[in-house]
């Protein structure tokens, strides 16, 4: 079974009690995904999970907010990564760069299993309609989420200043943009002996997946300035 991220070390220096609700929302996550990949997620109910998990649904509901919410795990923890990252960074220079460095870290700090967990979660929300609206709203909703913490750091408005609304449209599009390129494995040269024993996490892993997103918030700028011939 897949381990999501953040089973490192450091979870030994969180109390003990924020340690069991860790690991009890890395086993709802972990089965979760399992289960719908398995057998679908229409046709694994809320009751089978928490009865797998052994938990009820009380506890699971503290946890995550929807079915919908735990079956895209791994993409929502991402967006809680990247805006913390945004929040507790300090702003210097181009913005742009700023939201890339901050991307990557986010990317970086969820661990080496964690591509794994996303690349099975975006397979699943590509064949579950539910799934991909409700992908497409925390999309949304993540935006909002770096334009306020943008505003705070740059003491402006976005309804003043539009730049700043469409860096964060900018910083969304460019991580779409590099997640394709980085699932259809452009640029990549094949598996490793380790992949070809059945040990896969993605088209060469968090390493080519970072590279596909300084790729492309790098190719931003030139974007603006493309014209036909």
């Amino acid at each position: 079974m897949t381990t999501m991220p953040g089973a490192v070390s450091g979870d030994r220096a969180l109390p003990l009690r924020e340690r069991k609700k860790l690991r009890t929302r890395r086993a709802l996550a972990d089965t979760a995904l399992r289960l719908f990949l398995d057998r679908g997620f229409h046709e694994t109910t809320l009751d089978e999970l928490v009865e797998e998990v052994e938990v009820s649904k009380r506890t699971f509901f503290r946890m995550f907010q929807s079915k919908e919410d735990v079956a895209m795990a791994a993409e929502l923890e991402l967006w809680d990564a990247y805006v913390a990252e945004v929040a507790a960074r300090e702003l210097h220079g181009p913005v742009l760069d700023f939201l890339k460095q901050a991307l990557v870290a986010a990317v970086t700090g969820l661990g080496e299993e964690w591509d794994r967990s996303f690349l099975a979660t975006r397979g699943l929300i590509a064949r579950t309609p539910v799934l991909w609206d409700r992908s497409l709203l925390h999309s949304v909703t993540v935006q909002s989420r770096l334009v306020a913490e943008l505003e705070t750091k740059l003491g402006v408005d976005s309804r003043q200043d539009v730049r700043v609304r469409l860096l964060g449209e900018l910083s969304l599009a460019a991580w779409r943009c590099a997640v394709k390129n980085w699932i259809s494995g452009r640029g990549y040269d094949g598996p490793s002996p380790m992949e070809k024993l059945g040990r896969w996490k993605g088209p060469g892993g968090s390493k080519v997946l970072i590279h596909r997103v300084e790729e492309a918030f790098d190719a931003v700028p030139d974007s603006l300035t493309l014209a036909a011939p």
